[in-house]
């Protein structure tokens, strides 16, 4: 998911590039990122947009890392080990590792992180995918041992996420930790934030890498990294041509352009873990119908929609979770995804007491940048020739995440509400953080999918476990409760200056830094 900002963000983003030429405080030695929207914080556990995980990768460390094909490897820890019923787990961290205020990382730093994330009066965000984990015990300073009240297989790729980011545990004493201040221990030390303008990194001379995807196996070549909020494609692009920005998103009409160039290496992330998808507000008429449901799926024709605004930079997606992610089979899920069929869809809406004369009602709510407001409107043109009236809103990505809960929870009414959300995720366990009761957006529920979705949990033999997702998708394409539309994402996609060298972008959209070197 996603954050975006409004047009003071815009105004701050040009006005850094309009400081005597270059970013304000850019220096020669300095990398400058400018990306579209900014953090919501630097707490790991105070957020879930992919943009603020990009950031804490480069300012925390993890437990253990991905590689190339996106499975999880040692990292700050070197080896575990698990009992037999799957219920605890020993890791053996690694010696050397050191939080940016000088101060060891060791157990005790792991401990304060899930104790901090467990916390009764203000949890992580994303504590449920932590697991069941009961307790943290520091056996000592290099050995630390979970304990969990039952199985939960998606623990070792939780721990190579950003979201499981190692948080020293001087952020205690830390005053304006999460908005002023952050204690990591990676490769890039934060200087400042300036929310909706920049923020500003120095390198971690003391850096060691154990298993994250650089090769450089110590502190950044560059002395700093400077990341910029430029809402603005046209800008973005302008600040790149110029030379005031190295790495940037470019505007997507102008891909082909720039690829035909040459002037700038153009680089698609693959493997990126994003799912596009419809969901809907359940709880009230049309869409607590399931037949209200399928017509908008049937009428929905992906492929010729991110075709039309996005060419070969998205492919359609027939899986409730992306391409990559363990479960995910292309054939198997378009058995049950509802098919593009504008007739079938015609022949619910008459079912459902729908005409021309009346036609079913809906928000379609929309989320800014990377060109979904022409996507939205492709799909209100597709809805409305089968007599589907969908009224397109949009708005930033934490506004939309509070209105859909709104909607869930509104039961009044008979005008429906349906969204084009976005998850990015690394294990299937994403639909139990969705589709679990209570739902992260309090939207649909049962106990047949709870129980469901409660085994892919605990079942540990891999075939046994892949069965009992794909069981999760067929009951959620079938009853058009996520209904896919495309993936592996959108606007990541990475413009690069020529002078910059050893620039790459790991699994789940994480721009690695630390290779860089910038020739004169």
């Amino acid at each position: 998911m996603q954050k975006f900002l409004g047009k003071h963000a815009i105004c701050a983003g040009i006005l850094a590039l309009s400081l005597g030429g270059s970013v304000a405080g850019a220096g020669a030695k300095d990398i400058v990122w400018a990306r579209y929207g900014d953090i919501d914080s630097l707490d790991p556990h105070r957020a879930t947009s992919t943009l603020s995980l990009q950031v804490w990768s480069l300012m925390y460390d993890t437990l253990l890392a991905v590689d190339a094909d996106g499975h999880p490897v040692p990292h700050v820890a070197k080896s575990w080990t698990s009992n037999d019923t799957g219920t605890e787990y020993t890791f053996s961290l690694n010696e050397g590792v050191t939080c940016h205020d000088g101060t060891p990382l060791d157990a005790n730093d792991v401990k304060y992180t899930i104790d901090t994330a467990f916390d009764s009066e203000k949890p992580s965000l994303t504590k449920g995918s932590w697991g069941p984990i009961s307790s943290a015990e520091v056996i000592d300073p290099l050995t630390v041992k979970l304990t969990l009240e039952t199985p939960f297989v998606a623990l070792i790729p939780f721990l190579a996420d950003s979201f499981s980011s190692i948080i020293c545990d001087s952020n205690e004493d830390a005053a304006g930790f999460g908005t002023d201040t952050a204690i990591g221990s990676g490769p890039w030390k934060l200087v400042s934030w300036t929310k909706g303008d920049k923020i500003v990194f120095e390198k971690n001379p003391e850096y060691k890498n154990f298993g994250k995807l650089a090769e450089n196996p110590g502190a950044p070549y560059m002395d700093g990294l400077i990341i910029t909020t430029v809402p603005e494609p046209q800008a973005r692009f302008a600040a790149l041509k110029t030379g005031e920005v190295h790495i940037a998103e470019p505007p997507f009409d102008d891909v082909a352009a720039i690829r035909e160039s040459g002037d700038l290496q153009i680089m698609v992330a693959e493997n990126t873990g994003q799912n596009v998808f419809w969901e809907f507000a359940v709880h009230r008429p049309p869409f607590n119908d399931k037949r209200a449901r399928l017509a908008v799926a049937h009428a929905t024709d992906a492929a010729a929609a991110i075709n039309l605004i996005y060419g070969d930079l998205s492919i359609p997606e027939n899986c409730p979770v992306s391409r990559g992610v363990f479960g995910n089979d292309q054939d198997f899920c378009a058995e049950y995804r509802p098919a593009y069929d504008p007739e079938k869809s015609k022949e619910l809406l008459a079912e459902l007491g729908y005409s021309e004369s009346n036609p079913l009602e809906t928000a379609l709510l929309v989320w800014t940048g990377g060109n979904r407001q022409k996507l939205g409107e492709v799909f209100q043109a597709q809805l409305a020739e089968v007599g589907i009236k969908a009224s397109i809103e949009i708005m930033d990505i934490g506004s939309l995440n509070a209105r859909v809960r709104q909607e869930n929870e509104n039961t009044e009414g008979t005008t429906g509400s349906m969204d084009m959300m976005t998850w990015s995720w690394y294990d299937p366990d994403i639909l139990y953080a969705l589709w679990h009761t209570p739902g992260a957006y309090r939207g649909y529920t049962s106990p047949e999918l709870d129980a469901i979705l409660d085994e892919t949990r605990v079942l540990t033999d891999p075939e046994a476990r892949k069965a009992k997702v794909q069981e999760a998708f067929k009951y959620l394409l079938s009853n058009a409760i996520h209904v896919p539309l495309y993936t592996p994402g959108w606007e990541w996609v990475f413009a690069v200056r020529p002078e910059v060298k050893n620039f790459h972008v790991a699994p789940f959209v994480y721009p690695i830094f630390s290779d860089i070197k910038i020739e004169d």
